[in-house]
């Protein structure tokens, strides 16, 4: 089955769409080069709706939220949401006390939602300065980054605080919207332990970050775990969707609601064992992180979305390296180097 958008005019933002009877399509502004985030109502009773993420923690996100409540006239029962990433969870907190309701995330996503937002509290950054010494990058980057590092609020200025409680979600586990019941459904690889959920009466995936259109999910290495293996835990929890009807509505968290779950999730395993089949090839000779930027993305990375790049170099060469495909040892700058065995 190849992949179809649904024939509907994407939102403005705070506008709701009627994607499937009860659900609707919403969209918040992020100040990023991916410039938005999908939100998804499910009406949940005779008067009330379940919402499924919800912006990221601004006041620019707070005015639309006003906007669409006054709209709606009618409250929020359950705020979800999919993982903890400051658009997905940024007003979590600020809605859950609003109207006082339960807040559903994974275990894992909670607690490493509430430690990052926190910030570092006092504690040293020399690991930081470690990670991107090891990553490759070059002196004035280091500088820059230094900068980068002053001006930045953190990430806990784009999270409003996040709810004290919570009711954990687990994969198998079913959440209970309108008398419908909606399968949870874990991800791994973007997020420790992402959530996505579907309803087999009306055949509707809400997959989050998971699985996108257009876009692969950013799987990194990241400074706070540098020897993790993200890009196996993505690649070993995608193919569980493929268990779900082929003809499923995806409602995935950027860009278009889709049709075509299946070819996706292929397209998106392939995507990756691509940039590791090149990766195999340029590594012949030893490589830092940042030399593999190129094999992976052609596109020009300015100041911002390089760190992600960065972290998604990373996450390829890790795999190769736990695989035991490639060696990795520091030289005498500091750099991690990458070599094919």
């Amino acid at each position: 089955m190849s992949i179809s958008y649904l024939n509907l005019a994407i939102p403005n933002a705070g506008e709701l769409v009627e994607v499937a009877q009860g659900v609707f399509w919403l969209r918040m502004p992020l100040p990023f080069d991916l410039d938005h985030i999908n939100l998804y109502l499910i009406k949940d009773g005779e008067d009330g709706f379940a919402l499924v993420d919800t912006g990221i923690g601004t006041k620019q996100t707070e005015t639309l939220w006003e906007q669409i409540i006054s709209a709606l006239d009618t409250p929020i029962t359950k705020v979800i949401v999919t993982h903890m990433h400051p658009d997905h969870i940024g007003m979590a907190g600020y809605l859950v006390e609003k109207f006082r309701v339960p807040f559903y995330m994974s275990h894992d996503e909670y607690f490493v939602g509430r430690a990052i937002s926190a910030g570092p509290r006092g504690a040293s950054d020399w690991q930081d300065q470690e990670y991107l010494v090891r990553c490759g990058m070059s002196k004035k980057e280091l500088t820059e980054a230094q900068k980068n590092r002053q001006r930045s609020k953190g990430i806990g200025s784009l999270v409003k605080p996040i709810p004290l409680q919570f009711t954990r979600l687990s994969a198998g586990d079913t959440l209970t919207i309108d008398n419908e019941n909606w399968l949870v459904i874990i991800g791994k690889g973007h997020s420790p332990e992402h959530v996505s959920l579907y309803n087999a009466n009306s055949n509707i995936l809400i997959s989050g970050d998971h699985v996108l259109p257009h876009i692969s999910p950013n799987i990194g290495v990241y400074n706070t775990e540098p020897n993790a293996n993200p890009l196996k835990q993505y690649l070993d929890t995608l193919p569980q969707f493929t268990e779900l009807p082929s003809d499923a509505l995806v409602l995935p968290s950027h860009k278009q609601p889709f049709y075509g779950l299946h070819t996706r999730v292929n397209e998106l395993i392939n995507h990756h064992h691509e940039h590791l089949d090149n990766l195999r090839v340029f590594c012949q000779q030893g490589k830092t992180i940042e030399q593999c930027l190129p094999v992976l993305f052609k596109r020009k990375l300015n100041s911002r979305n390089i760190y992600f790049a960065i972290a998604e170099s990373f996450a390829h060469l890790n795999y190769l390296y736990f695989t035991g495909e490639c060696s990795r040892h520091i030289n005498a700058e500091g750099q991690f180097i990458f070599t094919l065995k």
